[in-house]
């Protein structure tokens, strides 16, 4: 009864070679019969009819100005037809209706990664009707489940034992466990307490918890991969584009031999058994395949890829520019101290900060406000607050007593409210931030960053790559960059960047193409000027993810060398696949030419040579490499750097 429901499907999945298959099988049969007579008439009209139906996609195809290779089929099965040879004809139409199948198992075997990515987007949450306490989970009377589009801000939703986070939420219960593997590649579980942001995506542990949805659906981390995933399954023009290249020259000289082949030999049933072993199946399944196959082991590495095109300028990129701070830095900086300017205590500094950057996407953000929250300063509420790109964000408070403007960020735009201010002084690889409050000057929060334990080993890689060009691009001072730049052994370094001198500079970037790694609100426009942008660590909505070309789930620098090791496997497997099919297909089509190879026979071949393609080209999905967890890269020799606090 299975194989029967499975040979159900596939028919209705492929209709046209389970027409094929049928017709053939009609044909053999009446072989046997009176009917003898009637077969070749059956299988050569079935060919002809096949033959004007390509015909008909393959004029729409060039109206719409794509030129390809469906004019070696017709003509082969047209002439294999017209010189008596219609079991050579029909095997071709077997080769051209099989194709789909393959090419659509091909396509999903490439697919799998990304495919499963989109399975894992939870559907539906448990939202709890009365409240709950942190200590006491739901009664079962008081739940009901909906999709996670009817989630608004502020319910409390239940999530049950290993059921995947449904929105962005603030957990309620006292403490949980997590796996965050999903998102970033932590494969050991992570422990969260009260308060704690909650990504959507994870999976919980062995309790059932409650938390607070903070975000609607379209709005969570985990739906804005999904996103992400989708758009890079819909962009295939590219991964077309590389056999089309081939597809005029391979025409033209498979047309001209078969014509000489024919003037030679003054035989016509040369030109069709030489056409018949230069159908196009090869060029036209083989680069896709591999280019999704390359697509498929990024997001196994963590990286969606939007498009083939992708790839191919991936495996091309021979300079690159970083980000500092979230991108070669942890982006987890450590509050080192406090510089309250006079009248205002460090206790203030901190609240009227966090209070501004809860609003704010920057990478530093989060460290202001887990700062303030170990000292015990929350966040105050807010009427109004806007983020100012490269520069730092303004809010108003709320309430008659508290009310007033606060300014935190550069100095030189706090300075534009607070002309009072006075620049902190920073040590080698500290940095300052800044704050306002109607128009006094309030302090300086001194932090200091780290350099990821992976960047100086990922530096080393790209160099024995043939990256020959890297350079840092930063907003910081220069006395914060110059000592990480030094540290890595990046010598080109541009501080005090603003986001249009960052597109200026990467524009100015030889030789090229140039990849552009950054993460945040103000590297959007120069991850979209750049060849590649690479945007790290898919921060919900941010526009650093909407513009880049490649978004890193995984918060680790060794991506990069990952993308670009995959972008050039992808490359040359595509290329090797599509040389495979061009030289075994020119062998025969010699062989044929001299008249060494019988039609049917032909035909037969060139089967085999579509399948060697195919399968060559799935090798694109052969996890050569895996980028290793950063303790491991920052263990080899050579990976040691100099510490910044030294």
């Amino acid at each position: 009864m299975r194989s029967m429901r499975t040979l159900r499907r596939f028919l209705t999945a492929y209709p046209a070679f389970a027409l094929t298959i049928g017709v053939a099988l009609v044909a053999v049969v009446a072989l046997f019969t009176d009917a003898r007579s009637a077969a070749p008439y059956v299988v050569g009209g079935y060919a002809l009819a096949i033959a004007a139906w390509q015909t008909i996609h393959m004029v729409r195809e060039l109206l719409r100005g794509h030129l390809g290779l469906d004019i070696l089929a017709v003509v082969a099965i047209t002439a294999a037809v017209l010189v008596g040879e219609p079991w050579a004809a029909i095997v071709v139409v077997l080769m051209l209706t099989g194709g789909e199948a393959l090419e659509d198992y091909a396509q999903h075997r490439s697919k799998r990664e990304l495919d499963a990515l989109l399975k894992r987007a939870p559907r539906e949450a448990t939202r709890v009707l009365s409240p709950v306490s942190p200590t006491k989970t739901a009664d079962s009377t008081t739940l009901e489940t909906i999709t996670i589009d009817e989630v608004c801000i502020g319910d409390t939703l239940l999530v049950r034992p290993g059921e995947i986070m449904p929105v962005d939420s603030t957990l309620i219960t006292d403490n949980a466990v997590f796996d965050e593997s999903s998102l970033t590649g932590e494969s050991l579980p992570v422990e969260r307490r009260s308060g704690d942001p909650l990504p959507s995506g994870i999976v919980n542990g062995s309790t059932a918890i409650t938390v607070t949805a903070a975000a609607l659906a379209a709005d969570s981390e985990y739906q804005q991969i999904v996103n992400l995933v989708d758009e890079a399954q819909r962009s295939r023009a590219n991964t077309v584009r590389l056999a089309d290249r081939y597809a005029v020259p391979f025409t033209a000289f498979a047309l001209a031999l078969a014509g000489l082949a024919w003037l030679v030999s003054a035989d016509p049933v040369r030109f069709a058994e030489v056409l018949v072993v230069a159908t196009p199946c090869p060029l036209l399944i083989a680069a896709p395949v591999a280019f999704l196959g390359g697509m498929s082991r990024a997001a196994k590495a963590g990286l969606i890829v939007k498009g083939g095109g992708t790839l191919e300028q991936l495996a091309k990129v021979r300079s690159i520019a970083f980000d500092k701070t979230g991108t070669l830095t942890s982006g987890h900086p450590a509050l080192t101290r406090l510089a309250p300017a006079p009248g205002f205590t460090g206790q203030q500094l901190l609240q009227w900060a966090a209070t501004a950057e809860v609003y704010s996407s920057h990478v530093l953000a989060s460290a202001v406000i887990e700062a303030a929250r170990d000292h015990g300063a929350p966040p105050l509420p807010v009427s109004d607050a806007s983020e100012h790109a490269t520069n730092g964000v303004a809010a108003r408070l709320s309430g008659n007593d508290s009310a007033g403007q606060i300014r935190v960020g550069k100095p030189a735009w706090v300075a534009e409210s607070a002309p009072s201010l006075e620049r902190a002084e920073v040590a080698a690889g500290e940095l300052a931030i800044y704050v306002a409050r109607d128009g006094d000057f309030v302090g300086a929060i001194i932090m200091r960053d780290h350099l990821r334990e992976e960047s100086a080993a990922v530096i080393g890689k790209l160099r024995q790559l043939g990256i020959s060009r890297m350079l840092m691009l930063t907003g910081d001072v220069p006395a914060t960059a110059a000592p990480m730049a030094e540290a890595l052994g990046i010598t080109e370094v541009h501080a005090e960047c603003r986001p249009q001198d960052k597109v200026r500079l990467v524009s100015e970037v030889t030789p090229r193409p140039v990849m552009m790694v950054g993460d945040g609100l103000n590297d959007a426009p120069v991850l979209a000027a750049a060849e590649v942008g690479f945007a790290m660590g898919a921060k919900g909505a941010t526009a650093a993810s909407e513009s880049a070309d490649v978004v890193n789930r995984f918060d680790n620098i060794s991506g990069v060398e990952a993308a670009i090791r995959i972008g050039r496997d992808t490359l040359r497997i595509a290329l090797q696949s599509i040389w495979i099919g061009i030289v075994m297909s020119v062998v025969l089509m010699l062989i044929a030419a001299f008249g060494l190879l019988p039609a049917l026979a032909g035909a037969w071949l060139q089967e085999l040579v579509d399948l060697t393609t195919i399968l060559w080209a799935l090798r694109a999905i052969s996890p050569r490499f895996r980028p290793r967890p950063a303790r491991a890269l920052a263990q080899q020799p050579g990976a040691e750097h100099p510490s910044i606090e030294k």
